[in-house]
């Protein structure tokens, strides 16, 4: 059972309800609000503190829509993420867009269990390896640091972090 409740929009202070506009002006906006206009998923907390919920957002944003990753290797990653943290809901949010780039249920379901995937794509194959590292063991060894260029190792490390720190979220707020 959740244990946040959904605010809805009407009841926020003036500063929630600034950061619930931006949230559901945006990109993400038409997916993140749930039948009676509170917040779905991680952005929901994020109405909590919006001090803090608004730079957290904002940063998923910039990983999302403007970091070089492809479309996906960034899904790819995410959903490196959800199955290594078991988070449904992340699952569930990002399965579907993996599906509409062209990842299988096979794929999918190697993604979810940790089992062995091989990807054509020898850069989709460096994320993932990396990806799984990351969330393995929170670190690189030298082999493992030196299959992606400096930039898109950046932008994983920071993908990673934070879906990792959503999947937190979602965990302790039971979403």
């Amino acid at each position: 059972m959740a244990r946040l409740r959904r605010t809805p929009p009407d009841e926020l202070d003036p500063e929630a309800r600034a950061l619930y506009d931006k949230i559901t002006s945006g990109p993400r906006g038409r997916f993140m609000a749930g039948p009676e206009g509170g917040l779905t998923g991680p952005f929901n907390a994020m109405l909590l503190s919006p001090p803090v919920g608004d730079p957290l957002q904002e940063l998923g944003a910039a990983i999302r829509y403007r970091s070089t990753l492809t479309g996906r290797a960034r899904e790819l990653a995410i959903l490196v993420v959800a199955g290594h943290q078991d988070s449904a809901f992340e699952r569930a949010a990002h399965e579907p867009i993996a599906r509409e780039l062209g990842f299988t249920e096979e794929q999918l379901q190697a993604l979810r269990d940790g089992s062995p995937l091989a990807l054509d794509d020898p850069a989709e194959s460096a994320v993932l390896r990396v990806a799984r590292a990351l969330v393995a063991k929170g670190d690189l060894d030298e082999g493992e640091y030196a299959v992606l260029g400096e930039r898109e190792l950046f932008e994983l490390t920071t993908l990673v972090g934070y879906y990792s720190t959503l999947a937190l979220q979602l965990r302790v707020f039971r979403v």
